[in-house]
């Protein structure tokens, strides 16, 4: 599940410890990894779920564990024991509540 910078920002901030492993990418959106088909049917302002269940192909650089800091693609939230998936209802309630604060009100579906 990939979100804007903006949005990412904010709903990692919303998630604190809750937040499983988190990737950034080197252009600034935010990827969470979540179980498989956690984020089906999702359509939310600046967020674009990867995966099978969507029409295009998608793939996701995974950087080194070791590597957490910018330049380049990094973890934002290492994988690591207790940080591996974000639970789905979690991640989506943080991103609604984020495109709101940072995008306004509108569709959140």
């Amino acid at each position: 599940m990939k979100a804007s910078e903006p949005v990412g920002e904010h709903a990692l901030k919303l998630l604190g410890p809750h937040s499983g492993a988190v990737i950034q990418d080197r252009h600034g959106p935010l990827y969470w990894l979540v179980r498989p088909g956690a984020a089906d049917g999702w359509n939310l302002r600046q967020v674009h779920v990867l995966g099978p269940s969507t029409a295009a192909i998608s793939y996701l650089g995974v950087p080194p564990a070791s590597r957490t800091a910018r330049p380049g693609t990094h973890w934002r939230i290492p994988v690591g024991p207790g940080r591996y998936l974000t639970d789905g209802a979690l991640l989506r309630g943080a991103l609604v509540l984020a495109a709101i604060a940072e995008l306004g009100e509108g569709d959140t579906r």
